[in-house]
């Protein structure tokens, strides 16, 4: 009798406490429901609404498309070796060009590995000083590296150079040709405001002379801007202003021409 007690003390014990447990998640359920009701949600899972994606750096991590970019960027970062801490002090430097007027350079695997084999090319002094020879650059070409401990550690000094120096030339020639865009632009401008000014309506004469001084200057700017990549601001500004005079002159030229052609016009119709 007194182990069928204690098994009936037992049995009726767990029974209260499945009944609490059981009363606890109901007024859990109860108050989801409120809080969905609340924010105009449906507890019901539409499995339409979240699109997967499969990884393709890992077909095995399936994940909702609004999430795919964060994890691709994620998950190529680990393929190639970086730790959760090193991909947590990593950041996207792309915030600090958005509104800056900085030439800034992408440089992607093919491009990096081209700069890289191209070593002894593109350091010819290093060459020729005897600080390293062909065989400094790395053999097992690396990925690019996304931090500066991965740039120290996989990455020669030949390496690092060529890199630098592509980065440089890359610089130097978008900063001179948003420089002739620049001079072009304002010189296009000046001349509208200037014709704005002028009163009465131009001939087709007049058009056509203002298109074909336009046009020449976009030619020479071209041809000039071929030149200009390696050389300094005052040398690329001098040959700037040498355009604009000889094109200045040119066309005080062509008036004049036009000016004495008609005189010569007009004495010619008053002696008849």
């Amino acid at each position: 009798k007194m182990c069928e007690t204690s098994f009936s003390l037992g049995l009726q014990e767990r029974m209260q406490r499945l009944q609490e447990l059981t009363d606890f998640t109901e007024s859990c359920q109860a108050d989801l429901k409120g809080l969905f009701e609340a924010l105009g949600w449906s507890q019901e899972l539409d499995s339409h609404a979240f699109q997967m994606e499969v990884c393709p750096y890992d077909p095995n991590h399936t994940v909702p498309q609004d999430r795919m970019e964060k994890h691709k960027a994620s998950c190529q970062l680990s393929k190639m070796g970086y730790s959760k801490e090193e991909q947590a002090e990593m950041f996207d430097p792309s915030v600090y060009y958005e509104k800056a007027n900085i030439p800034s350079v992408n440089m992607d695997k093919d491009t990096f590995h081209q700069v890289i084999l191209q070593t002894p090319e593109n350091a010819p002094h290093m060459k020729s000083t005897g600080l390293h020879t062909p065989s400094d650059a790395s053999t097992d070409l690396p990925d690019v590296p996304q931090n500066h401990k991965r740039a120290l550690c996989d990455l020669t000094v030949a390496d690092r150079l060529a890199i630098y120096d592509h980065v440089i030339q890359q610089a130097s020639q978008q900063s001179a040709k948003r420089e002739s865009n620049e001079d072009l632009y304002v010189d296009l401008v000046a001349k509208l405001k200037k014709d704005e000014e002028q009163s009465g309506p131009k001939s087709h004469l007049e058009v056509l002379a203002e298109m074909r001084d336009y046009r020449r200057r976009r030619q020479s700017y071209r041809v000039k801007n071929v030149h200009i990549t390696k050389k300094s601001y005052t040398e690329v500004i001098r040959e700037v202003i040498d355009i604009h005079s000889g094109e200045l002159g040119r066309i005080w030229q062509e008036v004049k021409d036009e000016e004495f052609k008609a005189s010569q016009r007009s004495s010619h119709r008053s002696h008849v």
